[in-house]
């Protein structure tokens, strides 16, 4: 089963989307802003990814910049940072019983399809 981690106000997010609808495969779609995260998840998560936690934040978010920005956070705080405003989280995500990527650009996407 494939799992897009989606935000619909986002742009690129329903590019990716799209993009999985149109590959004809089964999947699930998980409004992560209304359906948060655990900590331990997003932790499988990056594994998937192959990403350290900073890799995922979005720094040009204003509460990162306000909040987060010149703190020196270990990769565990930044996970609860991520997990407490869900807005940080890259997208889309698609992920893959096997892998995931981040869907920037699409064709990341298209390639684990």
């Amino acid at each position: 089963m494939i799992t897009v981690y989606h935000n619909a106000r986002c742009k690129k997010s329903r590019e990716g989307l799209e993009l999985v609808k149109n590959s004809g495969k089964e999947y699930q779609i998980r409004e992560y802003l209304k359906d948060p995260l655990s900590e331990e998840e997003l932790g499988k998560l990056l594994d998937k990814l192959s990403f350290y936690p900073m890799q995922l934040i979005r720094t040009n978010e204003k509460i990162w910049k306000e909040e987060y920005k010149n703190k020196d956070l270990s990769d565990k705080e930044l996970i609860t940072v991520m997990v407490k405003n869900p807005k940080l989280i890259e997208r889309p995500i698609v992920e893959t019983p096997n892998t995931a990527v981040v869907g920037r650009p699409g064709s990341k996407i298209e390639d684990i399809l």
